[in-house]
């Protein structure tokens, strides 16, 4: 049986393969972050240059400017490098502009809102 070595375990299980690369990161609650990785520490805790939150609704999305950005740990649900040369979207998403992408969001908000008091009204039918 053989083992790794402390250098070889220290990499594979570190955020230092990303430092100084552009990643997305997963937060708990559902945000999608981009940005140059520039730190982390042992709890995950990262920080983010030139930052933005990624809002997909639909076929829509949009890139809202963030900075720099500090990401509490507990909050990464992944964390993962870009790839520079291929592109980061289907060709059929449409970019459109931050006011745009809220308004579309409200939207979907309200109709999930909808949905989910009709589905609660009808239960007591109980259609079985």
């Amino acid at each position: 049986m053989s083992w790794a070595s402390a250098e070889d375990i220290y990499l594979s299980t570190s955020l230092a393969n990303y430092l100084d690369k552009k990643v997305l990161v997963l937060l708990r609650d559902g945000r999608k972050l981009l940005g140059i990785l520039r730190s982390f520490d042992q709890f995950a805790n990262a920080v983010l240059e030139g930052s933005c939150e990624r809002v997909i609704v639909g076929d829509l999305y949009s890139d809202i400017p963030l900075g720099l950005y500090v990401i509490r740990g507990e909050n990464v649900v992944l964390l993962g490098e870009l790839n520079m040369e291929k592109e980061e979207l289907p060709p059929h998403m449409t970019h459109v502009s931050a006011v745009e992408i809220k308004r579309a969001q409200k939207a979907e908000r309200e109709a999930t809102d909808l949905k989910g008091t009709i589905r609660k009204r009808l239960e007591f039918l109980d259609l079985d």
